[in-house]
């Protein structure tokens, strides 16, 4: 019988479970997850590291709660554009200040043309719109189409979780 390797040890799964509910908003958040683990900072930091490496953790990043920061229009704005310039044109979009998160999607003809999405928040309807407005600038003709998808509600926002 041969062993399978463990792919995260003890302290690993202690790491993930002290920031499964988030880092806490500090200055030095891997020192105050240093101290509830009995680590060293710079041990916290290095085990990150390589679980991301590992594609163990695939990043750590900011998950703003928008409402709270004012912005109660958020809208998913779609887009029908040449799939051989998708790409580019995704950059282009995913690089502009107010866009949170860009990205491609298949199609599903004939009912859904659209497979470039990108999510633009403001304090109002109108404001999001202004922005789709931008967004339809700089895709000019390779735009077909579009669509503004505005969210009703908050849903669950949560990271890597351990089961027990």
């Amino acid at each position: 019988m041969t062993s399978v390797p463990q792919i995260i040890d003890d302290i690993d799964r202690a790491l993930i479970r002290a920031t499964q509910s988030g880092l806490s908003f500090d200055p030095q958040p891997y020192a105050r997850v240093a101290e509830a683990t009995g680590l060293s900072e710079e041990e916290v930091i290095q085990r990150f590291c390589r679980m991301i490496d590992k594609g163990i953790v695939r990043r750590i990043g900011l998950v703003p709660n928008h409402y709270k920061l004012g912005l109660a229009a958020n809208g998913m704005t779609v887009w029908d554009v040449d799939d051989d310039q998708a790409e580019k044109l995704g950059a282009w979009v995913g690089a502009l200040d107010f866009v949170s998160h860009c990205y491609l999607r298949p199609r599903a003809l004939p009912d859904w043309p659209y497979n470039l999405f990108a999510m633009a928040h403001g304090k109002t309807r109108e404001e999001v719109r202004e922005k789709a407005r931008r967004i339809a600038e700089l895709l000019g003709p390779a735009s077909r189409g579009s669509d503004i998808l505005f969210s009703t509600r908050i849903l669950k926002k949560t990271g890597l979780r351990l089961g027990e």
